[in-house]
Formats: structure tokens, C-alpha cells, sequence
């Protein structure tokens, strides 16, 4: 069947907003600012109005399980130019009754109204570069806090190593695709400056300088992890520790097991050097010959993979020896009659930015396929060495690799590539984890009926991972379409899946059944676009309609459309969620799906698929949920602005984000305009933030909290108490403009009444966390937040999983009150 993508076929549909122009100041410390002076005569550019057919749309409520709209309190405009620091003066006795008041609307988010407050007193200019914080560096701030779960006393010892390989591997990703980017910018000759004013050599140089304090502070947990896992029988040996029987039996391993899978090779003036893999692991060796003086280099691959573990298990406890050591001290069978001189260890990263443009492809797939390939053979951008290495054998492999040898070699102590912990963190020592987490059933998913049934009678179900179990409710929803007589179609988008996925399994199994199935696969998600080419090759066979999306845009949206011939004819049904459907993450990420029948976002979702199968996006009504890139932005920007003139007109502006990261110059921008008129803002961002919270008259209602515990925080999050008619929204993008303007992304309003209580009770938790909780400081550095002595030391992840168990409980408490009741 033939597979193509989309070209879009309205231009004007997919036209981005644009930032206002960066201005070009010169860049200070993520860390370390200037003290901070409100300007006295600069103003910001006024904000393009955003007045369109969304503004009305957005003062809406959808009535629960319906296409009516509830009409909440009409906006209206700030009574002076000066709202949201776009012109004119206000007194200070102004200002002063503005924070006096606006400090009462602490309880808006819970219905509690402000007293009407004055104008803003201060003018910034937002164009300034002291008041944004850099996308990288703040990145890697925030795997300081993911390290800091290293070294918690309250962290359990085989997570701590978890925690030490999750960083690991983050840095990994981060040299492949940032500093891989930045590069390629830097080769191109490129000076344009971030909004924070830094040009990508500065950004480079800078994220070179906190990259090698983490690494430090990583070696550092990693050693005393490894300290306490000896008191508990858990140890990585070195090989000099070991008994002359150990390596007797570690010699007979290695010639079985790993022998037979090595390949040294020479080099020299007659074999070239080398082609080096990415993460790969290698030996150096120098050797000659017994009576020769020249020395020559081979290099060996440390073969890791593919069914070898990196550590091997020494004897029948739980003592482990890093592969390379074995190889290291068994060199003598790879080269015979040869004097070793040393032996040393090295390891290189490749920039993963290889992609081509989409628009000149004749063909998607191939394309990807090309640059897979590219992948494999691109610019390393880094080189790990191991302590102690020759200055000569250091400088060649960086001149053979063309790097730069002051800034892209690090010398690393002790065991390279930690990613590989997790091989140990694994371990079966139930006390050495956290306390075993099993998803529970959704209590609304127990009875075995119709799946569709209950959805129709429920109209809407809110659906938390990983404290739902996303086996008995999402993949049963596709299980249940694939084979229920009724069920006319499937349509569903795919960015990224396990790799044995049952979601594959059920749609194959559904257009074996006659359904028709149609599958928009994203091939460019990147790391993962083998396996989708995979996956989507697997379904052509099985008779499924796939499509690449729209050309230019990658389809981030979490969405599936089952159509079903109900008893008063066609109905819709939609699953819409924060994260992928892919079962392992489902287990460790924490995110949020719905589950609905409401008619108006099936229409929506329906118009959705159309746009994705064919590109035409010109006059597509959507009425509830509202995609990117057309609308999703503006969407945010006009309710932020709305926030804020409801707030100037009788107070309690609240704005709530949850969200990964907040990138996107604009919404920053909006949200620093909506802490001067006095909304309070608050933020949960998981890691990238470039918003600067509590600076005097600019953003002190602005607060952003990190949560970084047991599950990787995923979901997104969008609130607005809008005057009193509360508005929920969960969406698959960040507040960044890659998801905003370069992705095919959705918001989804959720307006029952029991599913806003559940969200609102996600936000208290993040509230009343004190376990792993960070609050932003001015200056971007971040405080955990400690319980005192009559507070819980429960974290988000901990209240989440008990209130998940409680509403099960009280479920099932009420079925059975209702039988004894018959």
C-alpha cells in the first residue's frame, strides 16, 4: 500500500508567530546577574493584539458530554495602555495597593477572589536579555537536581545508582543533539544571538564548563553509592582484587563468550584509522614485539550488547568486573607473542543532527533511512578518555578525529560510560528500590463489560499514568475496537512505541478484522525512527492505511478516533493523552490521558486526521480542541491576556502550567506581563525554564516549581480561573516554539466536573510537596524544598499513587454498598 506524506496545501494556515527581535546584549552567567534595575524610560514593544473568533472561544465552557457551550464572563480590556508594562506610568501608591491586594488571592486557584487591584507600577523592557535565562544551560541544571536523587539519604541505594545512569545518559543525548546543533551552527559561521544574548560559541563554552562540574559531582555520587552497596554484598571488582581462581574462571568466560566476538584492529601507515561507532567503548593497545623498539596501536572494540552485559558476575554472589577489565588483562590471546605496553580506554559521541529537509524528498522513508545512515558516520563531537592516558596516544585521537583537544577531550576517572548501571541497578534487593508500585485498574475499567458502553454511559474518564494501569485502559480500548463487531474504524498517531508493542499487535489484529485502520507514524522522532520505520512497514503489510504526516510539521499529538456503529447510529470515541503509547514508559512517566465520547471534540479530532492524511488545513472549525501550529499559541497568548484583563477588572487572576520545559519567547513574555499587572503564576516545569521568577515588579507573582522523583514528570498541563469560569486544559506540547510553531500538536479542554477535581488535586500535590519539590530562584539556581516537623515527607509520585488507591477503594466500597442494597 502506498505510504506518502502530506504536503500542506494552505500556506497561511501554518504561518508561525513571530518573536520580536532579540536584542543583542552581552550575556551574564546562568548563575550570576547584574542587580536587577527596572528600566526608567525604556518600554516594551506593545503586545500584538490577539482579537479573533478563538478570544470568543476561549470565555467558553463545553457543557460536560456535550456540543453546548457555556458562555463564561465576557473579558474586558485593560482601562489603561499600561497593563501588562505596554506603556503609560502608574503611581507607586498604585503598585503598593496592587501587591497588598493581589497577596489576598494566594486561594484563587480554589474559588477565594482578590479584591479588585490597581495597575502595574513598573515598565521592563522585554526585549532585554537579562531577564531570560539560556534553553541549554537550564537543561543541565536541572540534571543537577536529577543527580542530587543520587546522593539522598532517602533515596534507596540501587535507585541511586538508576539516578547516576539516567544522568549518564542525559549528558550522552545532550552532546549528540545540543552540542551537536550548537556546532554545526558555530561551523556555519552563525553569531545570532539567544534570547538571553548569547551566540552558540558562548553557549557551547559555557555548557563545556557545567557539563565537567556535573561529571565531577556524578564520579563523587557514584563512589559513595558504591561504598554502601559493598555493606550490602554488591560490588564491582576490580580485577586486581581478584583471586587466582576468580580469573581462571573469568579467562575461560571471556575465551567462550567474548573472544570469538572481537576484531582488533592495526593502526598504522597501511590500514587507516578506524571507523569509531557512536557510545561505543574501545581499547587502545600499544604493543611490539619482543625485541623490536617501535611501538604499534591497535584498537579493539569492547564488545557491550546485544545480549552481552557490561559486567560480568564474578563467582555466585552479586560481585561484578567491568568487561573491559577482563579484556584488558586477557590481551595475550588477541595478540599473541606481542609485548602489551598499555592498554587504554576510550569512548567517542556523534552529533546527532542530521536531518535533511523533508520538502525536497521524493521519498519520506528513504530519506530517514538516509540519514540514519549519516548518523552512524557523523562528526564526533566529543572524546572520553581515561585517566591517566598518554599525551601522545590522547593527541593523536583527537587529530584523527578532528576535535579540538583543550575542549572536546575529557578525562574521565574511573569507569567510563555509567549509563551502563543500569545493568546493576536492576539488581532483585526489593529493600535496595522503592517500595514496589502496581498500577491499579481504573475503577470505572473493572467490570468486564463493553468497554464502549462504559465510556458512553461515563462520557468522559480522566486517565493518570502510571498510577492507572495503561494495560486496562488505553491499550484495552484498542484491544476492544480491534475485535468488538461494531467498531467501523480506527485512526491513531504514533511518535514513539515499544518495541514489543501491543499497540501494533492490536491494530494489525483490527484490519485483519475488516476494520479500517489508519496510522500516522512519525518517522523523525528522533532515536526511535528505525523502529518506527519498522512498525510502519509491519502495518502496510497487514493492510493499514499509514501516512507521514504533514510535510514541514512532525506529528507530536497523542490521539486515537475509534468510530463505532452505536444504537442511534455512528459514535465516536477518543483517547487524547500527554504522552506516547509505548507500554514500558507508561510504567515511568508520569502523564494524563482522556478518554471521551463528547461530540465536539470527536468532530475536532476528526478534523485532526483529516488535515494529517491530506494537508489541507483552510477552514477546519475547530470548536474544543485546538491544534498546533495554527492555533494552539494563540490560544495561550490570548488567554494570558485575558487573564489579565480580568484581573485588572475584579481581581484573582490565576494562571497554573505543568509542563516539561518553557522555552517560547512569547509565552515567557506574556506570563512576565501578567505577574506586573498582579496574576498570580504559578509553574511547574520539569527541567528547561527561561522565565526568571520573583524579580521585584516583574514577575514576584510568578513562582516555578520542579518536581524530580520516582516517575519522570511527562504530562502538560494548562489552567486559567478566568474570572470564576475555570478553564482545564491537557495538551501534548511544551511552552516551547519548536512544539508551538514546528509541530502538529494538541490542547484538549477537560469539563466534567469529578475529572477538573482530579486535576485540580494533581496541582495541590505539587503544592504540598516537600520530598521533591525545587523552587527557582531568581537567578536560576533552584532550593529543594524540606518538610518541617509537622509536614508530610511524601512526594508528588507518593500522594498520586495514594490518592489512585483511595478512589479505587471508595469505587469499590460503593459497588458493594449498591449490590447489598438490591
Amino acid at each position: 500500500m502506498e505510504t506518502k506524506s502530506v504536503v500542506p496545501k494552505d500556506e497561511p494556515e501554518v504561518e508561525l508567530l513571530q518573536l520580536a527581535e532579540e536584542a543583542e546584549k552581552t550575556p551574564v552567567s546562568t548563575l550570576e546577574f547584574p542587580a536587577i534595575t527596572p528600566p526608567a524610560s525604556e518600554q516594551d514593544a506593545p503586545a500584538e493584539a490577539i482579537v479573533d473568533a478563538l478570544t470568543v472561544a476561549s470565555a467558553e465552557t463545553p457543557a460536560k458530554n456535550s456540543g453546548t457551550k457555556k458562555k463564561a464572563p465576557k473579558a474586558k480590556a485593560p482601562k489603561s495602555d499600561s497593563a501588562g508594562g505596554r506603556g503609560g506610568k502608574a503611581k507607586s501608591a498604585k503598585s503598593k495597593a496592587n501587591k497588598q491586594k493581589t497577596a489576598k488571592a494566594k486561594g484563587a486557584a480554589k474559588g477565594a477572589v482578590a479584591p479588585k487591584p490597581s495597575e502595574p507600577e513598573a515598565e521592563f523592557d522585554l526585549g532585554d536579555s537579562q531577564w531570560y535565562l539560556n534553553r541549554e544551560l537550564t537543561w543541565l541544571e536541572f540534571n543537577r537536581r536529577v543527580l542530587h536523587e543520587a546522593i539522598d539519604e532517602r533515596t534507596p541505594l540501587l535507585e541511586r545508582l538508576k539516578f547516576v545512569a539516567i544522568v549518564s545518559g542525559n549528558l550522552d543525548e545532550f552532546y549528540m543533539k545540543r552540542i551537536g546543533g550548537l556546532k554545526q551552527q558555530i561551523g556555519a559561521g552563525l553569531h545570532e544571538l539567544t534570547l538571553d544574548g548569547r551566540t552558540p560559541l558562548q553557549q557551547v563554552t559555557e555548557c563545556r564548563s557545567m557539563i565537567r562540574e556535573i561529571e565531577a559531582q556524578k564520579r563523587d555520587a557514584f563512589k559513595a553509592a558504591l561504598q554502601l552497596l559493598e555493606t550490602k554484598g554488591i560490588v564491582i571488582e576490580s580485577y586486581a582484587t581478584l583471586s587466582v581462581k576468580e580469573k581462571k574462571q573469568l579467562r575461560e568466560h571471556y575465551y567462550a563468550n567474548i573472544y570469538p566476538l572481537l576484531t582488533p584492529q592495526s593502526i598504522d601507515p597501511a590500514h587507516p584509522f578506524p571507523f569509531i561507532s557512536n557510545l561505543s567503548l574501545n581499547l587502545l593497545v600499544a604493543l611490539r614485539y619482543p625485541k623490536a623498539r617501535e611501538t604499534s596501536l591497535a584498537r579493539v572494540k569492547v564488545p557491550v550488547g546485544l545480549g552481552t552485559p557490561r559486567f560480568i558476575r564474578v563467582g555466585k554472589g552479586d560481585h561484578f568486573i567491568p568487561l573491559e577489565q577482563v579484556m584488558m588483562n586477557n590481551l595475550d590471546m588477541l595478540f599473541p607473542g606481542m609485548l602489551i605496553v598499555s592498554c587504554e580506554i576510550f569512548r567517542v559521541t556523534r552529533n546527532a543532527n542530521t536531518e535533511k529537509d523533508e520538502e525536497e524528498a521524493d521519498d519520506l522513508m528513504a530519506m530517514i533511512e538516509s540519514e540514519l545512515k549519516e548518523r552512524k558516520f557523523a562528526p564526533i563531537v566529543r572524546l572520553e578518555v581515561g585517566a591517566g592516558m598518554e599525551p601522545l596516544h590522547r593527541g593523536r585521537l583527537a587529530a584523527e578525529l578532528e576535535l579540538d583537544e583543550a575542549n572536546d577531550v575529557f578525562e574521565v576517572q574511573g569507569m567510563l560510560a555509567l549509563r551502563d548501571l543500569f545493568e546493576i541497578s536492576k539488581l532483585d534487593y526489593p529493600r535496595l528500590h522503592d517500595p514496589p508500585h502496581h498500577p491499579i485498574d481504573h475503577p470505572q475499567l473493572l467490570a468486564s463489560r463493553n468497554i464502549f458502553h462504559t465510556i458512553r454511559d461515563a462520557g468522559a474518564i480522566l486517565l493518570q499514568h502510571p498510577y492507572v494501569s495503561f494495560s486496562t485502559s488505553v491499550e484495552r480500548f484498542l484491544r476492544e475496537a480491534g475485535t468488538d463487531p461494531k467498531v467501523r474504524a480506527i485512526k491513531m498517531t504514533l511518535y514513539r512505541t515499544s518495541s514489543q508493542s501491543r499497540i501494533i499487535d492490536a491494530l494489525i489484529l483490527a484490519a485483519q478484522n475488516g476494520k479500517q485502520v489508519a496510522v500516522v507514524v512519525e518517522l523523525k522522532a528522533r532515536f526511535d525512527e528505525a523502529a518506527n520505520i519498522r512498525f510502519a512497514e509491519l502495518m502496510e503489510e497487514a493492510g493499514i492505511h499509514v501516512t507521514y504526516g504533514v510535510v514541514g510539521l512532525k506529528t507530536h499529538c497523542k490521539v486515537i478516533l475509534v468510530v463505532r456503529q452505536d444504537y442511534q447510529g455512528l459514535r465516536r470515541y477518543v483517547h487524547v493523552g500527554t504522552g506516547n503509547y509505548h507500554t514500558e514508559t507508561a510504567r515511568i512517566y508520569s502523564d494524563i490521558g482522556l478518554i471521551t465520547c463528547d461530540e465536539v471534540i470527536a468532530q475536532d479530532v476528526t478534523e485532526l486526521f483529516n488535515y494529517l492524511t491530506t494537508g489541507f488545513s483552510a477552514k477546519r472549525n475547530y470548536r474544543a480542541v485546538m491544534p498546533a501550529p495554527k492555533l494552539l499559541k494563540k490560544a495561550l497568548l490570548a488567554r494570558i491576556e485575558r487573564e489579565v484583563a480580568l484581573h485588572l477588572e475584579s481581581g484573582g487572576g490565576v494562571i497554573q502550567f505543568k509542563m516539561n520545559a518553557l522555552e517560547d519567547g512569547d509565552i515567557v513574555k506574556a506570563l512576565y506581563r501578567a505577574s506586573m499587572a498582579g496574576v498570580k503564576v504559578d509553574l511547574y516545569v520539569r527541567d528547561t525554564c527561561r522565565l526568571r521568577p520573583g524579580i521585584p515588579r516583574l514577575s514576584d507573582h510568578i513562582r516555578v516549581v520542579s518536581i524530580v522523583g520516582r516517575f519522570l514528570e511527562h504530562a502538560r498541563l494548562y489552567y486559567f480561573r478566568n474570572g470564576g469560569a475555570e478553564e482545564y486544559f491537557i495538551a501534548s506540547a511544551d511552552a516551547m516554539k519548536r512544539n508551538l510553531e514546528a509541530r502538529v500538536e494538541i490542547l484538549c479542554p477537560v469539563t466534567a466536573p469529578e475529572l477538573i477535581a482530579e486535576l485540580r488535586a494533581v496541582f495541590d500535590c505539587y503544592d504540598a510537596d516537600h520530598r521533591s519539590a525545587w523552587d527557582m530562584q531568581p537567578d536560576g539556581s533552584y532550593l529543594q524544598r524540606n518538610p518541617a516537623e509537622e509536614e508530610s515527607g511524601e512526594g508528588t509520585h507518593q500522594m498520586l499513587i495514594t490518592q489512585a488507591q483511595k478512589r479505587l477503594k471508595e469505587s469499590l466500597k460503593q459497588k458493594k454498598k449498591s449490590l447489598q442494597q438490591r
